[in-house]
């Protein structure tokens, strides 16, 4: 049955330049498909995994093929994949040390070469986390108990009411996960103190110094990385203005981080190794299958005091014994992620991916330049790493251009606002995507403004 599992995967792969890069089934389909009764008796699992993969074929997307713009979406390097595989096979407990040794000493090593990658300060500690989002959750969990410690509040012990208030400075253009994430520690959207942005997405500083002159706990939130533009906030500026008021600093890095792996264009985040805490994804520029995020913290204290927890009945390390991971990640049972990450970062070397990121960008500054022989398109503003934002003269025709290139199955980009208009945004982050799937896509564009 593995063997058969093995080789309808591998033909799902060699499928992806020639199948439609969007699902061919619409919701009605895809119900009769895979619905019906719950069975009575057992089935025969080959037939159950035989009949899954037809039944959910039309339904699937080539995310992982090189002409899906989507999102930020990456793809699967093969060494990661297959140690995915592994992963679910050897279907390890990595959340004590006690449950598989290999898993814990595999994030170990995993976060070491992270960290090296990142250049972020020695010592910083580290957590292995489902994306980019549970990474927030865990840096201001850090963050909270060790801006309220100093104010002299143990938030662990009597909660939030009544703790002294924080200050959370963020930007007008920052991520949703970020309010999400301060939302399931306390912080409501009221107590959010916001920050103007410019076109880009960049963090007006001076603003944020205004916003910090008042003193007292505080926290704020940076982005090496805007969603839509790919800009990257002043971090020496903003760490600058942290440090004087004595804030804890985060870094929104889900996918912007990676540059600091590119010697070519790590000056986009000069200033990030100044932050207290970083948040990043696996599953977008390491290409990792899902779910793959990582969270670091300059000051392991508060992010141990902040996540860890102790039971009778587990059989745990202590702090001066083997990783437990439990000590660092919200999760308590949890999937072995740091295999994958292992495999992709073993895989590529330090060059590899330096290499898989600029070519990456590259391939975004040669769609940004076909952009310019498509008629009526306007690229907006420059293209600062991998995103690339244009429009179609007005909102209608934007959206139709859009719906004509996904419609044919050639690509499949995503819709976005900017400046109060719609737009259209592209994201190259895949090891698959080549040269030929960026004129391929351009092709698609001409195709579908001829169209009309």
């Amino acid at each position: 049955m593995l063997a058969r599992a093995a080789r309808i995967a591998a033909d799902w792969l060699e499928s992806l330049d020639r199948r439609p890069v969007g699902e061919t089934a619409g919701l009605a389909e895809l119900r009769e498909r895979l619905g019906g009764p719950l069975p009575d008796g057992p089935v025969d699992p080959l037939t159950v995994v035989e009949e899954l993969a037809t039944a959910a074929d039309p339904g699937l997307v080539a995310s992982p093929g090189g002409r899906y713009f989507g999102f930020v979406i990456g793809g699967g390097l093969p060494a990661a994949v297959a140690a995915d595989w592994l992963t679910t096979v050897w279907d390890q407990n990595a959340g004590l040390y006690a449950c598989s040794p290999a898993a814990s000493v595999a994030e170990e090593v995993a976060g070491e070469w992270l960290r090296e990658l990142f250049r972020l300060p020695a010592g910083s500690s580290y957590a292995f986390v489902p994306g980019c989002q549970s990474a927030h959750l865990t840096c201001l969990a850090a963050a909270r108990h060790h801006v309220l410690r100093r104010a002299g509040w143990n938030v662990e012990t009597h909660g939030v009411a009544g703790a002294p208030a924080v200050r959370i400075v963020v930007s007008a253009r920052r991520h949703t996960t970020v309010d999400r994430a301060l939302r399931l520690l306390g912080f409501g959207t009221a107590s959010l103190t916001v920050v103007p942005a410019d076109a880009a997405g960049r963090m007006d500083v001076a603003a944020l110094r205004d916003a910090l002159h008042t003193g007292g706990p505080a926290i704020v939130c940076a982005q090496a990385g805007e969603v839509n533009t790919g800009a990257f906030d002043d971090l020496s500026a903003i760490a600058d203005a942290t440090s004087a008021a004595g804030a804890w600093l985060h870094v929104d890095g889900a996918f912007g981080l990676w540059v600091l792996a590119s010697p070519r264009l790590r000056h986009l985040a000069a200033g990030a190794e100044r932050a207290d805490s970083w948040a990043t994804d696996a599953h977008k520029w390491l290409n990792v299958p899902y779910d793959s995020g990582i969270a670091f913290c300059a000051h392991p204290e508060p992010h141990r005091a902040a996540i860890s927890t102790t039971a009778d009945y587990l059989v745990q390390s202590g702090p001066d014994g083997p990783r437990d991971q439990i000590d660092w990640t919200p999760g308590f049972s949890r999937r072995a992620r740091a295999f994958p990450v292992y495999a992709a970062l073993r895989s590529l070397g330090r060059r590899g991916v330096a290499d898989l990121v600029e070519r990456c960008c590259g391939h975004a500054r040669d769609f940004a330049a076909g952009l310019a022989g498509v008629p009526g398109c306007e690229v907006l503003g420059e293209v600062v790493i991998n995103q690339v934002l244009f429009r179609f003269g007005d909102d209608a025709t934007t959206d139709r251009v859009l719906r004509h290139v996904v419609d044919s199955g050639e690509a499949w980009l995503s819709g976005t606002m900017a400046g109060g208009r719609r737009a259209i945004r592209l994201s190259v982050c895949n090891w698959r995507t080549s040269a030929d799937d960026i004129e391929r896509t351009l092709t698609a564009f001409h195709r579908a403004t001829a169209a009309g």
